[in-house]
Formats: structure tokens, C-alpha cells, sequence
């Protein structure tokens, strides 16, 4: 996988952040959610037809597309599933023209978009592609192949953070504008990683979580990029360090890391109020998973397929949270 010169990029960033006094402040402790009778609590929806683990997911227009992944037989697909919330039902959408795992997707101006991911090559793949009616519109590819990062929609452009590129873990943040159809580059994560999870909230870039190389390099690091700043900011880093996560925003800015995996895959759903710097613990998910889709139409987050044992495992599970009845 070409990672590794990450662990020691990444100890040196944080190690001059630290002399420049810009270290994060300490996790704190995740305040408990309201349990089932106090409005907050999880729910198993319809499964997804197929099932698959590393996947991509966006929302647009009230429903939920997952793109991409692992089938259970470990073959790399093009598959796209439609989910709608307001019917719980699945149907077929078109299939990517490339197949790739690991890949990112997000909805920009109302429209889902798909970019980079491992194809069938094992390589990080240059692609990007946007859903138009019922077929995919291939865009401006990438500078480089991407893998494993986080696709955020916000001030009118695409970012993409983190991740694995063709030399080891990424450097540079790749900004992609609708408008020219061009790439440019940006300030990369002042932690290099992949397998993190990402979300735009309050105008910023928040990625958490994630791994500088195998499990067993898990971060609990959190940190936000300011696209008018041009600069990266740390935040509290996240109560459970993971990586193999996903993450979103609901429609308040709350940002919502759900899963991972290690030697076991991980049940925590964490949120953070990137107002307030104070995360607070959810209910556990019902299936652990890795690899998985997190998507929040409004505030109730939704958790797609996704491998419910680390490694190569797949399922179609289809899980969500009301989170309009947290308490402040």
C-alpha cells in the first residue's frame, strides 16, 4: 500500500506543532446520550440489496446513493444502490464506468459525485465522475490517484483530504472547482492519514479519525481546514482513536464519527460540536463495522453496508439515528 513514509511525516508535523504551542487540547471526556426512552436510539432499516464493504456514499435530492466497494467474494465492483428514507427501499442505480473500492464520494450543488478509489489495478485511481440523470459524467480526472481519504463539499468546490496516493500517504489537499472543471492544491492534513472519516461543518473541513499505516496505528486526531484562512486548525481530538471509520454532518453542524475497526470493529458512534469543541458519546451501533457508508439527511444519520468483522468481510446492513431528540 505504499505508506511508508507516514508515521514519520506525521510525527514530525506533530512534533512542531507542539514547539509552535499549538497542540490539541486534551479528549475530553464524551458526555453520555439520551438512551431509547429519551428520544435518541438506533434503527434497523431495509438492507441494502448487495453486500459490500468499502464503499462510497453522498446524499442528494433525499436519497442515498452507495457507490463502489468490495463484494464478499473480494472482487472490486461497480455497483450503485439507491436508498430512499422516506419509502425505506432500495433500487438500482447506474453502475460507475470504472470499478474501485476505498473510493470517496460527496454532493456538491445537490449533485453526487465520485472520486478516486483502488481499481481493479490496486491503484489509486485519477477518476472522478458526476451523476447526471442516469449516467455517469466523467469530469476532470485528479492530479494524481487518491485513495482512502475524504471527499467534503463546501464553498462551492470539492475538497479532497488525506488518503493514499501513488508515493504513500497524501500531502497535499486536492480543491476541485465545478465552475473551470479544474484541480488545484491546497494545504495538506497537518496529519497525514488515511482511512479517516470527513464532513463539512460550519463552512470548514473536518476530518477525524483515521491510521498512518496497519490497525494498529489508529489516531484519535482531529483537525479543520478553513478554506478563507487557507490553514488548518487542531481540534479535540476524538474520544475512541480509530481508523476505518466514516463520518458526516448532520443539518445543525453537529459531526458524527461512526465505526472502524482494529482488532475488532468498532460499535462507537462519537459527535462533535466543532462550536462548542465538546464531543459527547451516542448509543452504540447495533452493527459494528468498518469500511461503511455514513450519510445524514438533515439530522438523522444513516450507516451503509460496511465489513462487520475487520479485514475482507461485507454486509448489507442499513442502520439510523434520529438525532433531533439530543438533548443540548
Amino acid at each position: 500500500m505504499g505508506r511508508l513514509r507516514g508515521l514519520g511525516v506525521a510525527a514530525a508535523l506533530l512534533l512542531a506543532a507542539c514547539a509552535a504551542g499549538e497542540r490539541p487540547a486534551p479528549a475530553p471526556a464524551p458526555e453520555p446520550a439520551p438512551t431509547a426512552a429519551g428520544g435518541v436510539a438506533w434503527r434497523r432499516l431495509a438492507p441494502a440489496p448487495s453486500e459490500r464493504t468499502e464503499v462510497a456514499a453522498a446524499a442528494a435530492g433525499g436519497r442515498i446513493y452507495v457507490a463502489g466497494g468490495y463484494a464478499p467474494s473480494g472482487d472490486t465492483v461497480a455497483t450503485v444502490e439507491v436508498y430512499d428514507p422516506a419509502a425505506d427501499a432500495w433500487t438500482a442505480g447506474p453502475e460507475l464506468p470504472v470499478a474501485v473500492n476505498h473510493a470517496m464520494a460527496a454532493a456538491l450543488d445537490g449533485v453526487v459525485h465520485v472520486a478516486g478509489g483502488y481499481g481493479t489495478d490496486r491503484r489509486p485511481s485519477q477518476q472522478l465522475v458526476r451523476l447526471e440523470g442516469d449516467r455517469w459524467r466523467p469530469l476532470a480526472p485528479l492530479p494524481e490517484g487518491r485513495a482512502a481519504g475524504g471527499l467534503v463539499a463546501t464553498d462551492d468546490r470539492l475538497y479532497l483530504v488525506g488518503g493514499v496516493g501513488p508515493g504513500g500517504l497524501a500531502g497535499d489537499t486536492l480543491v476541485y472547482d465545478p465552475a473551470a472543471d479544474r484541480w488545484s492544491t491546497a494545504p495538506g492534513l497537518p496529519t497525514p492519514r488515511e482511512h479517516l472519516g470527513a464532513a463539512a461543518a460550519g463552512g470548514r473541513v473536518v476530518v477525524v479519525g483515521g491510521r498512518v499505516a496497519g490497525l494498529g496505528d489508529n489516531l484519535d486526531a482531529a483537525e479543520a481546514y478553513d478554506p478563507a484562512a487557507g490553514r488548518w486548525t487542531a481540534l479535540p481530538p476524538m474520544p475512541t482513536a480509530r481508523g476505518g471509520l466514516a463520518a458526516t454532518a448532520t443539518s445543525d453542524g453537529l459531526v458524527v464519527a461512526v465505526g472502524g475497526e482494529a482488532a475488532a470493529t468498532f460499535p462507537e458512534a462519537e459527535a462533535l460540536d466543532p462550536r462548542s469543541g465538546r464531543w459527547r458519546s451516542l448509543p452504540p451501533l447495533p452493527t459494528p463495522r468498518h469500511g461503511l457508508g455514513v450519510v445524514a439527511v438533515g439530522r438523522v444519520v444513516y450507516v451503509l453496508a460496511g465489513g462487520p468483522r475487520p479485514g475482507l468481510h461485507a454486509s448489507a446492513a442499513n442502520e439510523a439515528i434520529d438525532l433531533g431528540g439530543l438533548d443540548g
